[in-house]
């Protein structure tokens, strides 16, 4: 067993935190930040995260939040130099392999620039920083970004997602839901080959229909998003309520919260509903779930990424590394909406989430 002495046998005084997107990668980096916290709660932290990302954990408390907007480009870099410059960090965490976020370390400074090993660094990551964190024995990415803080010196790696949800949004979210039992659907990733099926989708909204909940389809604003909504609700005999591009994050994580349950690919509201508690059905064929699915609820994972991956390298899943992705673009449409159905009743038992025999409308959404 590896074993050195942490960076730090005192708490360090600022720390600087690079992770830029997506929102389920950011989610993971919340609990490293709460980590860190909740062991030196006079160290300050300054995360540098994406524009969109921002808006979700703006109201972290004891963290200095400083928007990156990629879109701007190269104007983007000068501005984040700009803003930190005459500073010094005692560590950078540098929590994301992608160049265009190492491009943006080259304005930081800081004594020691932690990255991730050559095992888990892509895309020349070793060159933007000075101090490797070991791969931990868990594939998953969250274990992953915990292993920096126990890098510098942090003992207790519990993951704690707490995250203050406006009392506005909360409220919102309340007076939607009505305390009813409620599916909420986010169909869309932001890959479409990482999308299930309209038809299965609606399956499953029909199914939780006729076991008491009201559905709800929830979504950002892209076409993409908008189009797989109405494919979804085309294909339903009950229909759902439609808040696809009708809510910002800080109101989609207190949707998420106010939930009983959520239905999900490979994508952010899934981690969303780790920082709330909210069981998580989750869709998976091209990534592997130990690695990206939800953290606390593997019970909820429906998955054929294993036959897929197998089947495409001809290789069993223990010879292949942990990175190794499925490239059929029609890997998802393989999930059986059975499958679904079943693990919904699954989750609905293990939660014990009470619903009535009869089906539930939706309320009109205006």
């Amino acid at each position: 067993m590896r074993h050195i002495m942490p960076l730090f046998q005192t708490p360090p005084r600022s720390l600087c935190i690079l992770r830029l997107s997506a929102i389920g990668d950011c989610c993971h980096a919340l609990a490293l930040i709460n980590a860190i916290r909740r062991e030196w709660p006079d160290t300050r932290i300054t995360w540098i995260v994406g524009k969109l990302e921002a808006t979700l954990f703006a109201g972290l408390p004891g963290v200095e939040i400083i928007p990156f907007d990629k879109g701007q480009g190269w104007r983007g870099y000068r501005q984040l130099w700009q803003q930190l410059a005459g500073r010094r960090f005692d560590a950078l965490l540098h929590l994301q392999a992608a160049l265009r976020a190492s491009i943006a370390t080259l304005g930081i400074r800081a004594d020691v620039k932690l990255g991730f090993d050559r095992e888990r660094a892509n895309d020349g990551q070793w060159l933007f920083t000075n101090h490797p964190v070991p791969s931990p024995a868990s594939p998953h990415v969250l274990d992953g970004f915990l292993a920096f803080a126990g890098e510098l010196g942090v003992r207790d790696l519990t993951p704690d997602w707490h995250l203050p949800i406006d009392p506005q949004d909360r409220a919102w979210a309340r007076e939607t839901l009505q305390g009813r039992p409620t599916l909420l659907i986010c169909a869309a990733a932001s890959k479409a080959f990482k999308n299930w099926t309209a038809e299965g989708y609606a399956a499953v909204a029909d199914h939780a229909a006729e076991r008491g909940f009201q559905v709800f389809l929830c979504g950002g604003p892209a076409q993409l998003e908008r189009d797989l909504a109405r494919d979804i609700q085309a294909h339903c005999h009950t229909q759902p309520g439609n808040l696809v591009g009708q809510t910002r994050l800080p109101q989609l994580l207190a949707l998420i919260g106010e939930a009983s349950l959520v239905l999900a690919p490979d994508t952010g509201p899934a981690h969303m509903a780790t920082i709330t508690g909210t069981p998580v059905l989750g869709l998976y064929a091209h990534h592997n779930p130990a690695r990206t699915g939800p953290y606390h609820c593997p019970e909820g994972v429906v998955s054929v990424y294993q036959a897929c991956v197998e089947a495409e390298t001809g290789k069993p899943l223990a010879e292949l590394g942990w990175r190794t992705r499925v490239k059929d673009p029609l890997a998802m449409q393989r999930i059986e909406p059975a499958r679904v159905i079943e693990a919904f009743d699954r989750l609905c038992a293990h939660h014990g989430i009470a619903v009535s025999a009869k089906p539930n409308e939706v309320p009109e959404i205006t």
